[in-house]
């Protein structure tokens, strides 16, 4: 580690054990102020039971909340070095059933003005519709004069599982940064550019980086304008954050960039559910650094239903699931990050406790019962609101320097600010059981 590595780590420490005592002073004064209701809860029930409660539903996340409003506050903003010249990158689509989709995703490709040369396969899992029909027009419409854009299709006959294919791409790219893109997200003029400059400009032990994942259609109903919200502010935030500290936990298969070497050493993507959430701690395992680039930009397609959002995040639930059963060592690995590794795993207790305990407290309030939902619950409103008024602003600059005007659905906003979050845990908690108890999995479908 040279003189600047060593200063940059110093203050990266700095900062961590500066949002660290915020936090811990936050969650003092929570429990200093919740000592009547922890009585009375402990009366009703048990002390050790009422600890636990509102440990789970008052402190933690009160905690949680605090860490990430501080460490937004005095986040540092990281240096972009543009390239003189840039390195070509092989771009893997793992594609099923996306006749509809494809072809606008290879049109974001070509419009992206990436200065060097791009490598596209297009892998298709068995699709039955016309989505090879439509990179094969793709390539005539789009591809036939430009040169320095190379696009290959790759079918397959039968469904095989998205790590599989893209497995099978990585064999065959011909470029040492590697790029993942879904086959429904467009990605926005410059942002391949963006994501190579930031790679290339973080330490070197940095071996991916994970895009900014935006929501391309809010309009299309209220259950994806308030994901536009989630993604916006609370995705970006703390990928923000666990990128200062040096290990974004998930480089998201919807946009990402890698390198060769370091995916081939950790052996590909594993065949799970969550393959981008265990590939990017197989990577942290390996002792490399996952950084992350707000200024690269890609809208991906939100799911418009209910039903389609509950399957998505129960895929994302059971990926977390997985990557702690494969990586469990990380836990007691010595760096910053392991204190998101942690998280995660009390994001279970949490889902559990707000799922059985504080949703029915709610519903118990609102008869003028506030045994569960109770003064120091009200204490989270505040940091959350606040945390999440510093990364609207934060986010709002980096669209401006976007030149992105973002259509914002405030009927979306408010159904992410009221209902979303009490949605989400019990649909987090549907996929840790399915996952515990060996359910079929399956990837695909929005």
């Amino acid at each position: 580690m040279n003189g600047g590595e060593a200063r940059a780590h110093g203050n990266r420490r700095l900062h961590f054990l500066c949002s660290l005592a915020f936090a811990l002073a936050w969650m003092v004064f929570s429990v200093w102020v919740s000592r009547p209701w922890l009585g009375d809860l402990g009366a009703l029930t048990h002390p050790l039971l009422a600890l636990a409660v509102l440990t789970f539903i008052a402190y933690v996340p009160g905690f949680m909340n605090a860490f990430l409003l501080f460490s937004l506050l005095i986040e540092p903003r990281p240096k972009r070095l543009r390239q003189i010249v840039y390195p070509g990158v092989s771009i893997l689509i793992a594609a099923y059933q996306e006749e509809k989709a494809i072809a606008h995703t290879l049109r974001s490709i070509r419009d992206a003005g990436y200065p060097g040369r791009i490598e596209i396969i297009v892998l298709d899992d068995g699709s039955s519709d016309g989505t090879s029909a439509a990179v094969d027009e793709s390539r005539q419409e789009l591809f036939a004069a430009t040169p320095d854009i190379d696009l290959r299709l790759i079918r397959f006959e039968r469904n095989r599982g998205k790590a599989i294919v893209l497995n099978a791409g990585l064999e065959r790219a011909a470029n040492e940064l590697i790029v993942t893109i879904d086959a429904d997200t467009h990605l926005h003029p410059g942002s391949l550019s963006a994501i190579v400059d930031r790679l290339l400009s973080d330490p070197p032990d940095t071996m991916a980086v994970a895009g900014a994942v935006l929501v391309g259609n809010a309009r299309e109903s209220l259950i994806a304008g308030a994901q536009q919200w989630d993604y916006f502010h609370g995705i970006a935030a703390v990928k923000r954050i666990q990128s200062l500290y040096g290990g974004t936990l998930v480089a998201q298969g919807a946009f990402s960039l890698y390198r060769r070497k370091a995916l081939i050493e950790a052996g590909g993507w594993p065949d799970t559910v969550g393959e981008d959430i265990v590939l990017t701690w197989a990577l942290l395992q390996a002792g490399h650094r996952i950084g992350y680039c707000a200024g690269a930009i890609a809208w991906t397609h939100a799911p418009a239903t209910f039903l389609g959002l509950a399957r998505q995040r129960k895929r994302w639930a059971r990926g977390m699931i997985e990557a702690l059963a494969h990586h469990k060592a990380l836990l007691f690995k010595a760096r910053l990050s392991t204190m998101f590794i942690w998280w995660n795993l009390l994001f279970i207790t949490l889902d559990l406790a707000f799922t059985l305990v504080f949703i029915p407290g709610l519903v118990l309030a609102l008869f003028g019962i506030y045994w569960l939902a109770g003064p120091v619950t009200l204490l989270v409103l505040p940091l959350a609101a606040l945390w999440n008024l510093v990364i609207y602003r934060i986010q709002m600059r980096m669209l401006r320097r976007a030149g992105i005007e973002m259509d914002r659905s405030l009927a979306g906003f408010a159904a992410f600010a009221l209902a979303y979050p009490l949605l989400m845990q019990p649909v987090s908690l549907w996929g840790y059981v399915a996952e515990l108890t060996g359910r079929r999995k399956e990837w695909g479908g929005r």
